[in-house]
């Protein structure tokens, strides 16, 4: 489950003289989990800072599962309501400008988004029934998979906005460059909240289905000896 920042605005940056390099970053807020993995994509192009945080959770049937899920899952904001995993991020732009006597560009563009991802842990009875254990197995690799599509959504709109503010043409001034910086910093992170809001509505309609659909797979996989019992 998404959950989107408080804040989306960019801060001014500080122009320099041509062949000079000074940046400005702009952020938005993060919480940080106690487990870091920085991920760098390829040179040149927006970098990635993830994170994982875990919640235990007990129970011994699907119905304590699923309680267990409600009562202790990571709260999002823009639902008001607990869910079973979520991802919190955050975009920082950091931006060098160069002036010219009658233009100034951009002259250098580093994307970095940083996110932490809250999975659920649960604590095995030691006599679980297996169909428990099977559906626990389903579910949560089902979730971690969902929280994984939320980082790949928001990395690649870290690159298309570090392509895009890369692309701009130079303007008249660095304060009018700076505007143009923030107008396609604005219109690119409101996009990449849609496409998050937008994924979200997709897999919550195809859930049922799709977990169906993963159980019968895994018991397959279990019947002909490639996955343990």
């Amino acid at each position: 489950m998404y959950d989107p920042p408080k804040i989306n605005s960019v801060a001014s940056a500080t122009a320099v003289k041509q062949g000079g390099r000074r940046g400005n970053m702009t952020k938005r807020p993060l919480l940080y989990a106690l487990m870091l993995a920085f991920a760098a994509l390829p040179a040149g192009a927006a970098s990635l800072v993830k994170t994982y945080s875990y919640f235990s959770i007990g129970g011994r049937t699907l119905d304590d599962i699923g309680t267990q899920l409600t009562k202790l899952g990571p709260q999002v904001k823009s639902t008001g309501m607990r869910h079973p995993g979520a991802t919190q991020m955050a975009f920082s732009t950091r931006v060098s400008y160069a002036e010219k006597s009658n233009s100034c560009r951009i002259a250098d563009v580093n994307v970095i988004v940083k996110v932490k991802v809250i999975l659920p842990e649960w604590r095995r009875p030691r006599k679980a029934d297996a169909g428990v254990r099977l559906f626990w197995a389903t579910l949560s690799a089902d979730i971690k998979r969902h929280e994984d599509r939320h980082v790949e959504i928001a990395k690649n709109h870290a690159r298309e906005l570090e392509d895009a503010l890369k692309a701009t043409y130079p303007q008249k001034t660095c304060d009018a460059a700076k505007a143009k910086a923030a107008e396609i910093t604005a219109a690119i992170l409101a996009k990449h909240d849609r496409a998050q809001v937008q994924f979200d509505r997709v897999e919550t309609i195809n859930f049922e289905s799709r977990i169906l659909r993963l159980l019968r797979y895994r018991m397959e996989r279990i019947e002909n000896g490639r996955l343990p019992g």
